[in-house]
């Protein structure tokens, strides 16, 4: 395997916890056993990484991001809003004064001089392993802070979470490592956004979240990538939700000229219920790769995943889901459906629906469509007076907002929509507002 240029830079000054060291140098040793992933390796053989393991990255530095928080800010709508730039806490810039009690959201740092050390030594690093997933080792080895959220037993969080992590790059490429921390006790109720934009030169940004919910919560979890186009954007996300809790995941990538994203939900409690919705939107020569499992380690759990692809240009995207089913999880149900458009016939899409069962009472399906517009519907549009790139741009909203509706954190929704309008030449104002309705393809 080819290991990633030597990244060097200075420490944070703030104090940290001793252990930290430990954690650090164990992903260390095993970054310099395996180092980072080459195409010859099946789970990374369709996603060329040369341009990130040939560019020499620094420890982003400090930097102005006054303008690129201020365009991105949740504002009033957010509930909390921690900023993060270049992988540093942003106070002047983040909201962090609210009344509900329970909750918990601060730095990983300040969290552990506070009380919360031995949750966060219990969770921090367990459940993103640095054995399986090279750029969580990488990421593990650089630790020195991050975002945390601790809400306690039946706390109900009425308003968005927002994490905002922006990069900034530099003359030099730059590389920083956000990590997010996430525990929920029983009986929560909460909205969580990540935001990861950036600006400038080539740089990299890889992040690392875990989430842990204990029982009968209900929890709704959405990502918005949106990268500087010259950037690179790497995220391991694992989950682990218990007995009748409910996990909702929303992920949109836009930005990034190579993007890689590995998900994995554990159903750990009998009655766990998961959703995975994922849209990619990208033109170019932009490469996105989206890696998911849903991993079903215990009995009487439904789940549903819907991931779809707008590939415009050259652009090129990959989907490998995994449904693995262990021999105790009788009376799974779970479903899962890729479905790509292309927009050119230059534009590649490789899809990989895979299922691992284990067990004998199961409903488990999966399938994968990918094709350019159906020219019926094209026909039907012009038919009635509608131009023919105004066709392919309207059919094209509304693929994708067959996951945009389901997106209830409306900054998020806003934000998807309004980037596709502009990309294809629509009103500003176009919204799908059937923000309930759902098919068969995904249940929300």
């Amino acid at each position: 395997m080819t290991q990633l240029a030597d990244i060097t830079g200075d420490r944070m000054t703030t104090p940290e916890p001793s252990w930290f060291e430990i954690v650090r140098d164990n992903a260390r040793q095993q970054h310099q056993k395996v180092g980072l992933p080459t195409g010859k390796e099946e789970q990374w053989r369709f996603t060329q990484i040369g341009p990130v393991l040939r560019t020499s990255f620094s420890l982003a530095g400090d930097s102005d991001p006054q303008e690129l928080a201020t365009q991105n800010t949740f504002g009033n709508q957010a509930l909390v809003e921690l900023v993060f730039v270049n992988g540093r806490f942003v106070p002047e810039l983040s909201k962090t004064n609210h009344t509900i009690r329970g909750l918990t959201v601060g730095t990983l740092v300040e969290a552990s001089a506070n009380g919360h050390e031995s949750l966060i030594r219990a969770h921090l690093g367990k459940y993103a392993s640095i054995d399986r997933h090279p750029f969580a080792c990488l990421n593990t080895a650089h630790l020195t802070d991050g975002a945390y959220v601790h809400i306690a037993r039946s706390t109900t969080v009425s308003a968005p979470i927002h994490l905002l992590f922006v990069t900034v790059g530099e003359e030099q490429p730059v590389a920083c490592h956000p990590r997010v921390l996430v525990v929920c006790e029983d009986q929560v109720q909460a909205t969580l956004v990540e935001s990861y934009v950036g600006a400038g030169s080539r740089y990299l940004t890889n992040t690392v979240t875990e989430m842990i919910c204990g029982n009968d919560c209900t929890i709704d979890h959405c990502k918005l990538q949106q990268e500087s186009e010259d950037g690179f954007h790497t995220a391991v996300m694992q989950v682990e939700i218990g007995q009748q809790t409910q996990f909702v995941s929303h992920a949109i990538s836009i930005g990034a000229k190579i993007s890689r994203n590995d998900l994995g939900v554990k159903l750990a409690g009998r009655g766990a219920y998961a959703t995975l919705n994922g849209l990619v939107l990208i033109q170019g020569q932009q490469h996105c790769d989206n890696h998911t499992l849903l991993d079903h380690a215990a009995p009487d759990c439904p789940s549903h995943e819907l991931y779809k692809h707008v590939l415009m240009d050259r652009a090129s995207a990959v989907f490998k889901g995994q449904i693995h089913v262990h021999q105790v999880a009788q009376k799974t149900n779970a479903k899962q459906s890729s479905k790509s458009l292309l927009l050119s016939d230059q534009a590649s899409m490789n899809s990989m629906p895979a299922l691992e069962i284990y067990a004998d009472d199961v409903k488990c399906t999966h399938g994968s469509t990918t094709g350019p517009i159906e020219e019926d519907l094209i026909f039907y549009l012009r038919s009635r007076g509608v131009g023919l790139e105004a066709a392919r741009h309207l059919l094209t909203y509304a693929f994708a907002a067959d996951i945009t509706r389901r997106i209830r954190v409306e900054p998020v929704r806003r934000r998807v929509e309004d980037y596709m309008a502009a990309q294809h030449g629509l009103p500003q104002d176009l919204r799908i507002n059937d923000l309930g309705a759902f098919d068969d393809d995904v249940i929300r």
